[in-house]
């Protein structure tokens, strides 16, 4: 929701410029005009839920439609950043074969318009036992009805976690 004093400071921008910079008045006129989406932490929160049950199919077209089709994955078990849905399929095929499944540790929830981010640390439980402890962030934007991941950074822990 747009804000009254961001109502006035854009027809503020607006009477300042005149007609001689419509271009600008129209930005102006259509950032006033534009909606955010309502939701909260827990919503937010849910869409790691849904990612990780994505994760559970073992299914890595699964996984990528959790991503916007310009979503950026820096993932934990490789070096090399995942830019486009074939290169974040490509990491997914390869990560699921050993059947993760993640934890959240820790968390901390931003909102705001059309934007939310999802950051603290989390666990991969592995089939054969071993397990890696990291620190996440997701950068989740409201796009054509739904969140999706705009940007996912993972990288282990530099440090040992002890287990819990």
């Amino acid at each position: 929701m747009i804000s009254h004093a961001s109502k006035i400071f854009s027809a503020a921008v607006v009477l300042v410029l005149g007609t001689s910079n419509s271009a600008f008045a129209q930005s102006a006129a259509s950032a006033e005009s534009a909606s955010c989406v309502s939701t909260n932490e827990r919503q937010i929160a849910a869409l790691f839920d849904r990612w990780n049950a994505s994760l559970l199919t073992h299914n890595p077209d699964l996984v990528v439609a959790n991503y916007a089709t310009d979503g950026v994955l820096l993932p934990t078990a490789s070096n090399r950043p995942r830019t486009n849905p074939s290169e974040i399929r490509d990491y997914f095929v390869k990560f699921l074969k050993d059947s993760p499944e993640g934890m959240i540790d820790s968390r901390t929830i931003k909102i705001g318009c059309n934007v939310a981010q999802d950051l603290g640390t989390y666990t991969f439980k592995f089939k054969d036992g071993k397990t890696i402890h990291a620190r996440y962030t997701y950068v989740y934007e409201w796009r054509d009805g739904e969140w999706l991941i705009a940007h996912h950074h993972s990288s282990a822990m530099p440090e040992k976690v002890a287990e819990k």
